[in-house]
C-alpha cells in the first residue's frame, strides 16, 4: 500500500508490471525464491495522499488476506501540502489499527531526509516530526519499521533519481535490502550491486500465469462481477482523465506479470 515510492517510480523495467520494478518487487523476488505458493500484490498509486491511500487501498488489501502488509504514506502530504504532522499521524494510526485487526504483520516506513533537495528541504523539520510519530505508532501497534531517515546509504547521490524526489534503481535495491533485513529473512542481495531481473522461460511464464489465474485472479474477479461501472464526470465538456490503477491489484506469482496485468486491465476496462 502506498504511493510512487512503493509503486517503484525511478526504477524502470519494461518486463515488470506497469513498467516499474522498485523495492517492493525486489523484496518479493527474494521472498518468493524456492516457494511455489508465494504471491504478491502491489496496490500503490503515485501521487496519492495518506487519506486517499487508506480510503482506496485498505479494503482491497484486506480482501487479499495477506500475511504481510507494507504501508508507506504521508510523504506527499508533508512535501506538497504542508499538512500538520501530528494530525496526519492520527490518520495513520487509525489506518494501522484497521489493518492490524487482520493479524497480518504490518510494516511502516519513516520517510527519507530531503535536506539536500532545494525547496523540498524546507519541509525537513515537519517530516522529522512526522517520522517520530510514525515510530510511536509502530511501537504502539507492534509494527515493523524501516527507517529511511537514518539509513546511511541513502545519503549517496547515486541512490536518487535525477528528479531528487524518487529513488534510483540502486536506491530501490538498497531499500529492498533494508526491508529484508528488517524482516530477518535471508536474501541474496549485496550492497551496491542491484540484481538484474532474471530471465524466465516461456514455459515457466505460462505455468505461472495459469496458476495465478486459477488460484488468484478468478476468485478476485468473481467478487467484482456485480460491481456497476461508474461513468466518469465531464469537466468543461471533456471526459475526466482516466484514474490511475495499481500495477498489481491481485495476488500473483512474482514473475507472472505480463499476462496477469493484461488480464486485469481488460477486466477493469
Amino acid at each position: 500500500m502506498g504511493d510512487s515510492f512503493t509503486e517503484g517510480v525511478g526504477d524502470p523495467e519494461e518486463r515488470c508490471a506497469g513498467g516499474l520494478r522498485g523495492w517492493a518487487d525486489r523484496v518479493a523476488e527474494e521472498l518468493s525464491a524456492g516457494r511455489d505458493d508465494f504471491a504478491y500484490a502491489n496496490l500503490a498509486i503515485r501521487g496519492l495522499l495518506l487519506g486517499q491511500i487508506l480510503e482506496r487501498q485498505t479494503e482491497p488489501a484486506l480482501e487479499l488476506k495477506p500475511d504481510l502488509i507494507t504501508l508507506s504514506a504521508g510523504g506527499n502530504d508533508m512535501v506538497f501540502h504542508r499538512t500538520d504532522p501530528d494530525k496526519l499521524a492520527g490518520k495513520l494510526e487509525a489506518g494501522v489499527e484497521r489493518l492490524s485487526a487482520t493479524g497480518a504483520t504490518i510494516m511502516l516506513f519513516a520517510g527519507p531526509d530531503w535536506r539536500r533537495t532545494p525547496i523540498l528541504g524546507r519541509s525537513r523539520s515537519r517530516i522529522a516530526i512526522f517520522n517520530e510519530n510514525i515510530r510511536i505508532v509502530a511501537a504502539a501497534h507492534n509494527c515493523l519499521l524501516v527507517d529511511l531517515w537514518t539509513l546511511p546509504g541513502l545519503r549517496d547521490p547515486r541512490m536518487w533519481d535525477p528528479d531528487r524526489l524518487h529513488f534510483s534503481p540502486l536506491g530501490h535495491h538498497t531499500i529492498a535490502m533494508q526491508v529484508l533485513d528488517t524482516l530477518q529473512v535471508q536474501h541474496s542481495l549485496q550492497p551496491l550491486e542491484p540484481k538484474a531481473l532474471p530471465q524466465s522461460s516461456w514455459r515457466d511464464a505460462r505455468a505461472g500465469d495459469l496458476a495465478w489465474a486459477r488460484n488468484y485472479f478468478l476468485p478476485w474477479a468473481w467478487q467484482r462481477i456485480a460491481m456497476q461501472r461508474v461513468a466518469l464526470p465531464l469537466v468543461h465538456d471533456h471526459p475526466a482523465p482516466e484514474p490511475l490503477l495499481p500495477k498489481r491489484p491481485a495476488f500473483a506469482p512474482v514473475y507472472a506479470v505480463r499476462t496477469a496485468v493484461k488480464a486485469v486491465t481488460e477486466f477493469l476496462a
